[in-house]
């Protein structure tokens, strides 16, 4: 295989599971992509102009082998292609979820632990000022929990157990198309904007180099995702 390819092939092998799925009868994914691909959008255009903004700082970087040279600004066109490939499979994951196992919804704890991530994410925020990779995904989750809470009437729908209980489901795939991505390597992290450490360092390639960040770098990208799913979805006539 051309290795310019590299970083296409791994998200349409991440993509074709859940597009393929889309149509099992009990989740019917594709009957809810009018909810979700305007839901989409939103979180896109924030990632794209924070990636963007810290590809050209120095941040991070990709690896001219590995993508097709094709680039939006700083970004190669794969990478604007992550931020809707990877959450139209991790909200299908959470649709999966929810749909099977529907007794994860509406649990009082649900709140309790969210609420308690974001202070973490805003005490985290305040000791690792100077380190961009680990500040900004520190402060913007912080951030958008607290807008949760604050503006829960609009964000009707969300539901944090649902959620919580998901994400420590997708976490698993998200962090498998993230070991291909940092082992091969594909994105090239500065260790100077991060913590320097790598989660499961203690495993084999490609799983030893992904950054600690990532998890809550993912988090908040399919919260945010979730988040207007879930508005979009009970904002309907079809909900009332």
């Amino acid at each position: 295989m051309n290795s310019h390819y590299t970083y296409f092939f791994i998200l349409a092998a991440s993509l074709a599971g859940p597009l393929l799925l889309s149509f099992d009868k009990k989740v019917a994914y594709y009957k809810k992509w009018k909810y979700l691909f305007p839901a989409l959008l939103l979180p896109a255009l924030f990632f794209l102009i924070w990636d963007d903004v810290k590809t050209k700082a120095g941040v991070w970087s990709f690896s001219e082998t590995h993508i097709t040279g094709l680039k939006l600004s700083a970004l190669p066109l794969e990478e604007v292609l992550f931020f809707f490939v990877v959450p139209y499979c991790c909200v299908f994951v959470y649709e999966c979820i929810i749909s099977y196992f529907p007794s994860v919804r509406n649990r009082k704890w649900g709140n309790k632990v969210l609420l308690l991530m974001g202070i973490v994410f805003l005490i985290a925020a305040v000791f690792t000022y100077g380190k961009a990779y680990t500040f900004y995904t520190s402060l913007f989750n912080a951030l958008f929990i607290a807008a949760l809470f604050i503006f829960k009437k609009w964000f009707k729908g969300f539901d944090a157990s649902s959620f919580l209980v998901s994400y420590l489901v997708i976490v698993i795939p998200f962090l498998v198309v993230n070991g291909f991505l940092t082992g091969i390597p594909v994105v090239l992290y500065n260790d100077v904007e991060n913590l320097g450490f790598r989660i499961f360092s203690f495993l084999p390639w490609p799983m030893n180099n992904i950054p600690f960040e990532d998890i809550f770098y993912g988090m908040l990208l399919i919260m945010m995702n979730v988040a207007l799913f879930e508005r979009l979805r009970n904002g309907s006539p079809q909900s009332r």
